[in-house]
């Protein structure tokens, strides 16, 4: 059996006397890391710190209620009291309703800006993201949640034990020794390698004295994002699905053509609109130190007069004495 990653399911973090939610944690790290790095990418274009994070602290919290009301809504069997609704910190968010939650509380924010900086404010929150996601799967990896079917995949997991919010495997019920896709695993897998994409575009544009075309990775992150979470979401075998496909899914095929819309028709474009900018920016600078030849003329003319002047004081000096 090719499947050799052990797991244990690890729902609390026990610090001596103290106990934190493993789940609530990933969480708040993965969203105070990927908005400070948003905030870092964001602010070489304009935009201040406390300006992304406010706008990053809206759209998140409006992301986590969208999340967890979208995942309740397809996961009513866990839903047993109205307390269950809100009980966010024992895991189960879907990612679609947060999205799209976050984007319509995000989109007069958005507003505020120009063309330009709206995509350099996308660009940043989807390197912040992409990071952002990889440790919040850690959240979902440790209540153990996200299943997909039995497997002997070399990435597959070994359940060894411990407390699961999802205890069967579709109609398997799930015990000690059974090996599956743990799909959470693998987005937090590919999200690492999106980021690491993201980051090493950027890097590589600075090191070479440039700046990552306008709506980039924000492009790049919403192909992605679409195809790989697509693919991962068919191996889930505890979702509620509509016409064969979950939620996610359904968005994913929305996400793709716009990701390829905008790498192929959004990003151009903004190239050209910034390439005129840097050029209107040029021709202003050299109006501004152009010569003025009004003052060199006067300039000129007193030089002359100067030098006549001068010539007439010479020839007096040359007159003798006696003949003035």
């Amino acid at each position: 059996m090719l499947a050799v990653i052990p797991y244990t399911t690890f729902p609390t973090i026990d610090l001596g006397p103290l106990s934190l939610r493993t789940f609530g944690l990933m969480v708040a790290i993965g969203v105070l890391l990927g908005a400070w790095i948003a905030a870092v990418y964001i602010e070489r274009y304009g935009v201040s710190r406390d300006e992304t994070y406010k706008v990053a602290t809206w759209m998140v919290l409006a992301g986590i209620i969208g999340a967890r009301l979208t995942w309740a809504a397809t996961h009513t069997d866990q839903i047993h009291s109205p307390i269950d609704v809100i009980a966010i910190w024992q895991g189960g968010i879907q990612f679609s309703g947060g999205f799209i939650f976050a984007l319509l509380v995000g989109l007069p924010f958005f507003k505020r800006w120009d063309r330009l900086t709206r995509w350099r404010v996308i660009d940043g929150y989807s390197l912040g993201l992409a990071i952002g996601l990889a440790i919040g799967r850690i959240g979902c990896y440790s209540v153990g949640e996200h299943f997909g079917r039995t497997s002997d995949f070399f990435l597959a997991v070994r359940y060894d034990g411990g407390d699961v919010r999802e205890p069967t495997l579709g109609d398997v019920t799930l015990i000690k020794g059974t090996t599956f896709h743990n799909t959470a695993l693998y987005e937090m897998i590919y999200m690492v390698v999106l980021f690491a994409i993201l980051g090493g575009i950027t890097v590589a544009a600075r090191r070479r004295g440039r700046d990552v075309a306008p709506a980039t990775l924000g492009g790049i992150f919403i192909l992605y994002y679409g195809v790989t979470r697509f693919l991962s979401d068919s191996l889930r075998v505890n979702d509620e699905r509509i016409a064969g496909l979950t939620g996610a899914q359904w968005m994913c095929l929305v996400m793709i053509p716009a990701g390829l819309w905008i790498l192929w028709k959004v990003r151009p474009e903004l190239a050209e609109v910034e390439a005129a900018q840097a050029q209107a920016e040029v021709e202003s600078s050299e109006s501004d130190v152009e010569p003025d030849t009004d003052l060199d003329a006067d300039v000129e003319t007193a030089g002359a007069g100067g030098t006549t002047v001068h010539d007439a004081e010479d020839t007096e000096a040359t007159v003798p004495q006696a003949d003035r």
